[in-house]
């Protein structure tokens, strides 16, 4: 399986924001967990669900999302 095949967006489910494997738990819930200090370890116990490549792919797909050009804007 490809890491960002993890990620999915299904237009009825969480507002058709991006998930983790078609649960409803939305990558940026996962992303606010780690940010909010949360060790793998503990995100994998209270998600029994998750694997840990579930949290590589979220972080993976959050860095793929940022990378894009920014246009500068002259005054």
């Amino acid at each position: 399986m490809n890491l960002l095949d993890r990620i999915t967006i299904e237009p009825g489910k969480c507002g058709g924001r991006p998930c983790i494997r078609g649960y409803r738990l939305r990558v940026s819930d996962l992303l606010e967990l780690i940010a909010s200090g949360a060790s793998r370890e503990e995100i994998l116990e209270d998600y029994p669900f998750l694997e840990t490549e579930d949290i590589t792919a979220a972080l993976t797909y959050a860095a793929r999302q940022t990378d894009h050009t920014v246009l500068a804007v002259a005054s």
